[in-house]
């Protein structure tokens, strides 16, 4: 093969990492997003119910309870996919610069005209 061939399939090989990489990332992003607006509705004050007193307050404590526990394991969760779209978005990054190294090689070896022909 060419080196013009070569190059142009290394190209479209940086182009279809980068499409991958970004799609991860979506996905990374879509997670995250998830567990945050979880974390955000645990986080929003209970709704009193019409409960006597006693039984009222013996709800709120097992919701308190439950809450703080899954607050615990969603702020765990968060943090793993806090570091999933980082460590994504960086391999994005990385299949970018990447692209467009090959994409600006592949140009500067096109046969390069000047005005009028030359």
């Amino acid at each position: 093969m060419s080196k013009a061939k070569d190059l142009a399939r290394l190209t479209e090989l940086a182009k279809l990492t980068l499409d991958h990489r970004l799609g991860q990332m979506r996905a990374a992003s879509r997670a995250l997003e998830r567990s945050r607006d979880q974390l955000a509705a645990i986080n929003e004050a209970a709704r009193p119910a019409d409960l006597p007193m006693v039984a009222g307050a013996r709800a709120e404590w097992a919701y308190r309870r439950w809450a703080d526990q899954r607050r615990s394991e969603l702020n765990l969760v968060i943090a793993r996919q806090t570091a999933d779209w980082l460590t994504a978005r960086d391999e994005a990054k990385t299949a970018f610069g990447r692209r467009e190294a090959l994409s600006g090689l592949a140009q500067s070896m096109k046969p390069r005209t000047g005005i009028g022909g030359e």
